[in-house]
């Protein structure tokens, strides 16, 4: 099955993959194999439809879009569930798998097989995973995955922004990184990155001004310049500066807020600096921490003052929030803040559920849309990591944080 999978990949398009999915998955008695991807939001699961798809599996009575929440393949979506499906009078029992590149979630799989036991699971993990990786293989080059995905007309900033973050959800075998960034078809000017080398994990947020093409190409300028300089092992200030730099020489009037941290994974040692944004908060043991370091201007007005970099230490277990003013500043329709303590209760709250990191940020996002009627006025984005300590991860434990089986 796999060895088929591998060899039609290669000229294969996003459309075809449903029929040859469905072809190699049958010489493996995994029969009626569907695949279902989850929209941008994460809201729906839709149906991938494509040419010869009809001939290989048939949708039977299932619908060509599935609620996340409270539906059962949702279950398996959110929770990183291989669950059973309603017979229904189909010849062999019929199972939900999540559908995940890594540990970035894409969707579900729906397959029917009369095999059994461990057997039946390892076969439609590893079938699942093949998929992913073919998804994500091809989804970039693919207009319509990115019609499948979006469920209304996406603004060009958000076009760009979406390009040029890295995938939302991210783990090694000490840290767990997720992120959600919202109004998600008209993000303008929030974007965060992240990258590992090594033991070594670099995040950061940017919030550029302004709600416009404007502000997306000063984000976007602010990431590469970072992405840039960090490669070339540059510390945290001359990162900033160097950021600072290049949004000077492009622009006479834009800036951009931020926090740039080095986390060592193998010892929890955070070094961290503010250039006019909010400070982190830790999450330890349900109580919350924020952190305090001298902060420097926003990068982008030319005045020359560096930042302080701060240190701090993390205690195996926290969970590292930085996030924008978008979440805790944005009111509700009578004027209401949503704040950074109902922000921080929320995220205190879900992990005492022990849902895994990046469903609990999907919760917190559609929360904090609900209390705003689903309108925000300014980009909301939440960028999250877990550090497990300095032991690795025991097998399944990482796996477990971002919901995989």
């Amino acid at each position: 099955m796999l060895a088929g999978l591998l060899g039609a990949s290669h000229r294969y398009t996003f459309e075809s993959l449903p029929r040859i999915a469905a072809e190699q998955a049958a010489h493996a008695g995994l029969d009626g194999l569907l695949i279902y991807l989850a929209d941008l939001q994460e809201e729906s699961l839709f149906l991938v439809t494509g040419k010869g798809l009809d001939a290989n599996a048939d949708p039977g009575d299932e619908p060509g879009e599935i609620p996340v929440s409270g539906t059962v393949p949702g279950r398996a979506f959110q929770h990183g569930e291989i669950v059973p499906a309603a017979r229904d009078g189909a010849p062999a029992p019929r199972w939900w798998i999540p559908l995940l590149n890594g540990t970035e979630r894409l969707g579900v799989l729906r397959v029917s097989t009369d095999l059994k036991g461990d057997l039946a699971v390892g076969l439609m993990r590893e079938l699942a995973g093949a998929i992913a990786v073919l998804i994500t293989a091809k989804r970039d080059v693919s207009d319509a995955h990115a019609r499948l995905i979006r469920r209304r007309r996406m603004n060009v900033a958000a076009e760009m922004q979406w390009h040029l973050i890295p995938p939302r959800t991210f783990a090694t075998d000490r840290v767990v990184i997720s992120a959600v960034l919202e109004p998600a078809y008209e993000i303008s000017g929030d974007a965060f990155d992240y990258g590992v080398s090594g033991e070594t994990v670099h995040l950061s947020i940017f919030d550029a001004m302004g709600h416009d093409a404007a502000s997306g190409l000063t984000a976007n300028l602010a990431v590469a310049a970072c992405r840039n300089h960090r490669r070339q092992a540059t510390d945290l200030t001359g990162t900033a500066e160097h950021i600072e730099e290049v949004l000077c020489e492009q622009f006479e009037d834009r800036f951009a807020t931020g926090i740039l941290s080095v986390l060592d994974s193998s010892t929890g040692r955070l070094s961290w600096l503010t250039r006019g944004h909010h400070p982190p908060v830790i999450i330890r043991n349900g109580r919350t921490l924020r952190l305090e370091c001298p902060p420097a201007p926003p990068m982008g007005l030319g005045l020359g003052i560096s930042g302080t970099v701060c240190h701090d230490q993390l205690e195996p277990g926290d969970r590292l929030v930085l996030y924008t003013d978008g979440i805790t500043e944005a009111r509700s329709p009578e004027g209401r803040e949503f704040g950074l303590d109902r922000f921080i209760d929320f995220l205190v709250r879900h992990e005492a559920d022990g849902l895994p990191v990046p469903e609990t940020l999907r919760r917190l996002i559609r929360h904090h849309l609900d209390y705003h009627d689903g309108h925000l006025n300014d980009d909301a984005t939440v960028l999250l990591l877990e550090w497990h300590g300095p032991a690795p991860f025991h097998a399944g434990e990482a796996e477990a944080l971002v919901g995989l089986p």
